[in-house]
């Protein structure tokens, strides 16, 4: 390899949401982080329109969500089509919605580079070196705007989605299933569309359209019989008027488009998260049909999982196996996306052969406890890692602490998501037990004490009898205990490493 070695603790290929919130969460943990993009500019185009319920907590945990301004949320949704309402969920949405993938990007950059991150555009990715399965480093090569350039760090991140060089260089498996058809996605001009917001089912197909304002439409054209192709080859916007006069009967020729892209329903996952020195995440990781926008949010979600983890590693902190949780807690949830989008597009765009089930669907979701159950699967509200039995039995072990209202001892009120902002984990004393404090002082800096009570009786069943919690950085309560510090220490040790 030519070029001068640059050393860094993490290097990031892909500045989409996911490398940049994993850029962000790494400097917050102390990390130095570089981000390589081949993009010299950011495109300004939008796949995504929104993030889910539990990514607003994830960008809420980190005092992001003012920078958006003003966010809209829908109790309205859809599950393969079928629509229901998110009442039966305690915060009653599925998540933000109208938020162009651009402005994430740009909200996210900002506070990444914020924090330190060295973000560098122009820099594509050409080569892994060996050594990054059992080695003290691994090293990748770049072909730069001045030229070849290397650089090494401890450890490396694919988050340069669904095509992921990163993943081929590095062996991962990406087992799934084929693609069988292509779709279109454009945002329209001129075209005087009517809107579809949850999609129109019709005998050739299906469509969708969405208003983005200054007369910009989304555009959607799933048409019946088209057979996948090549992702790589430029869509003209005559294609996707094709498509949707075919659908429709409607002549949009006469239009124009801002973007034109196309998709499929592949779907595929990696086999693993990690191998040896390199991490995938978002995209890179999963792919899959883009039912209820849900690939955005869980790249997100990747790279809050993964990024506390490896800056404790960078520090010298973790304990034994912490990277190894990533593929475990992050693996599973993976699988159940691709499981659920999956259902979707076999309801939504399985023609007359699926009538049936869409039939079944649609009582189904009448009940509360079924809308319940889909409403926490596609806001992502419903995931529970499995933290294994050491972690104990209660309820709320391996879930995310409930973003309700805590008061201290002057009455001031906070929220877990506030208290979070600085990227630790946090012990909720919520019995005012000075042995509480006592054992976890000597992990100050990595874990801070919040002495507190809930601030009103909405949800304080979830507790189940909990005194104190330990919420690790990205939320997710690690411990609790119902009446001492018993089991805290073991806690501590296996999520922060050992006391100081």
């Amino acid at each position: 390899m030519e070029g001068t070695a640059v050393d860094t603790d993490v290097v990031i290929v892909g500045a989409g949401p996911t490398g940049l919130m994993l850029a962000g969460e790494l400097a917050l943990g102390g990390a130095r982080v570089v981000v390589v993009e081949k993009l010299v500019e950011p495109t300004m185009q939008s796949r995504g329109l929104g993030f889910t319920a539990r990514t607003m907590e994830t960008f809420d945990q980190r005092g992001l969500l003012p920078r958006w301004g003003g966010l809209e949320t829908m109790p309205v949704g859809h599950f393969g089509g079928v629509q229901f309402d998110y009442t039966a969920l305690p915060d009653a949405h599925f998540g933000a919605r109208g938020v162009l993938q651009w402005r994430t990007e740009e909200v996210l950059e900002k506070w990444a580079t914020e924090l330190g991150a060295d973000i560098r555009r122009g820099w594509e990715f050409s080569e892994l070196a060996d050594g990054f399965l059992d080695g003290d480093s691994v090293e990748i090569a770049l072909d730069t705007p001045d030229g070849p350039q290397r650089l090494r760090a401890s450890y490396l991140v694919g988050c340069d989605g669904s095509r992921s060089r990163i993943r081929k260089a590095a062996g991962f498996g990406f087992p799934g299933t084929p693609a069988t058809r292509k779709m279109y996605v454009a945002d329209v001009v001129g075209c005087d569309l009517r809107p579809r917001y949850l999609g129109e089912r019709l005998p050739k197909g299906m469509v969708m359209v969405g208003p983005l304002g200054d007369g910009v439409d989304r555009v959607i054209a799933c048409p019946h019989g088209t057979p996948a192709s090549d992702r790589d080859a430029i869509v003209p916007f005559e294609e996707v008027a094709d498509a949707w006069q075919h659908i429709t009967g409607e002549d949009i020729h006469h239009g124009g488009a801002k973007w034109v892209s196309s998709f499929t329903d592949a779907t595929r996952q990696a086999s693993e998260y990690r191998r040896g020195r390199v991490f995938l995440a978002g995209d890179a990781a999963h792919i899959h049909l883009p039912a209820g926008g849900q690939g955005l949010s869980t790249g997100v979600q990747d790279a809050a999982n993964l990024g506390w983890k490896l800056a404790l590693a960078v520090r010298g902190q973790a304990p034994e196996g912490l990277l190894d949780t990533y593929h475990r807690e992050r693996h599973p949830a993976g699988e159940r996306l691709l499981m659920n989008t999956r259902a979707q597009g076999m309801i939504f765009l399985g023609g007359e052969q699926a009538d049936p089930l869409r039939e079944l669907f649609t009582e189904l979701v009448q009940y509360d406890d079924v809308k319940k159950h889909l409403a926490g699967i596609v806001s992502h509200l419903d995931i529970r890692y499995d933290l294994g039995e050491e972690a104990g039995g209660h309820p709320l072990v391996g879930r995310r602490m409930p973003p309700r209202p805590l008061a201290d001892a002057g009455g001031e009120t906070t929220r877990i998501t506030e208290l979070l902002h600085p990227g630790h984990g946090v012990l909720l004393d919520l019995a005012d037990d000075l042995g509480v404090r006592q054992t976890a002082a000597a992990w100050q800096g990595r874990v801070e004490v919040a002495t507190v009570t809930p601030a009103d009786t909405v949800g304080t069943e979830q507790l189940a009898g909990a005194t104190a919690l330990l919420v690790r950085p990205d939320g997710y309560v690690a411990w609790a205990g119902t009446s001492s510090a018993q089991g805290l220490e073991t806690a501590l040790e296996r999520w922060f490493g050992p006391a100081d």
